[in-house]
């Protein structure tokens, strides 16, 4: 546990609301810091300049988390390429930037798993990163956490030394949980299945049909164990951090530790809602990648593992879900 000291550093949470900063401020107050700044969209607009650079010239936080990005899934990203490579470069640029001018010496910068490429050997290791083409579907978005990667390591490359700079990046796989978005275009796999069985429970459907043959497979992490994870890889002592990984190559991947396929992935979700109608597969829609799976053994390696299994995660998904209806 940290010093009392420690638990009393001003510590910035960017984007707060979202599913993966809401559960960072969670495990941050369960283990005791009490000094958390946070800023709504209304009350800071990260893609503002101007705006950023007076908020840490005024809050002079001591760590920032930076959580804040627009996502969606692949019909929004395939609408809005534009929005998505804007406005994360934006907000990086000028999250990291004024960090660094107001003298903050530790930074998290949240990536994704989409930094990787398409056909990535599985599971996918850290030093995957710009080895092949990316998924065109969401290659705006990942563009931009790659520069944010590299954002943070340029900062150290130039300024560890002289000014103590110590920026960190972690990717996390698919995350699901408290927070999640459910809408009906935009969500991930794991929100939109709870979604179309609790509605297939609600009106007694007897079957209910997934795109593709169900056999590809997929990893999945609670939010609140990346949350954990988020925390742990800020605190870990330098001189520990800096054996793991590489001036240039110092992202860490943060995953479950393993995969599931969409079948058995369906099945669990059946069991979490409550529906015991039929599940079937159209194998003539699109399964996408055959898989996806992150290497985590570097974490691993740092001593942190996955404490939330798929069957209790769903649960607690569910019933949050449930508690905004």
């Amino acid at each position: 546990m940290p010093s009392p000291s420690d638990l009393q550093a001003k510590i910035y949470v960017a984007g707060h609301r979202g599913m993966v900063g809401s559960a960072i401020v969670r495990n941050l107050q369960a283990k005791g810091f009490s000094n958390i700044v946070t800023k709504t969209h209304a009350e800071l607009d990260l893609t503002n300049q101007a705006a950023v650079k007076t908020f840490f010239e005024t809050e002079k936080p001591e760590q920032v988390y930076l959580a804040a990005a627009k996502v969606g899934g692949i019909h929004a990203n395939n609408t809005y390429p534009a929005h998505f490579i804007y406005e994360n470069l934006m907000v990086q640029n000028n999250v990291i930037h004024q960090a660094f001018v107001n003298g903050v010496k530790r930074l998290l910068f949240l990536g994704s798993s989409c930094i990787y490429p398409k056909l990535a050997p599985q599971p996918m290791s850290e030093d995957a990163l710009l080895t092949g083409k990316l998924e065109s579907t969401n290659e705006p978005y990942a563009i931009a956490k790659i520069a944010g990667i590299k954002m943070c390591e340029s900062y150290n490359r130039q300024y560890g030394q002289s000014h103590g700079v110590d920026y960190r990046s972690v990717m996390p796989t698919n995350l699901y949980g408290p927070g999640d978005n459910y809408h009906p275009e935009n969500s991930h796999v794991i929100p939109a299945l709870i979604r179309r069985f609790h509605e297939a429970k609600e009106s007694k459907a007897a079957e209910v049909v997934i795109w593709g043959t169900g056999t590809p497979k997929r990893e999945f992490l609670y939010v609140d164990d990346m949350a954990a994870a988020s925390i742990f890889v800020m605190d870990l002592e330098k001189v520990i951090y800096d054996q793991q990984t590489e001036p240039m190559q110092s992202h860490i991947n943060v995953g479950f530790g393993s995969d599931v396929t969409i079948t058995e992935l369906a099945t669990a979700v059946a069991k979490a809602t409550g529906y015991q109608g039929k599940i079937s597969f159209d194998p003539i829609k699109p399964d996408g990648s055959p898989r996806k799976w992150m290497d985590s053994s570097r974490l691993n390696n740092l001593g942190w593992q996955a404490q939330t299994g798929l069957e209790e995660g769903l649960s607690k998904a569910y019933a949050e879900m449930l508690a905004r209806v």
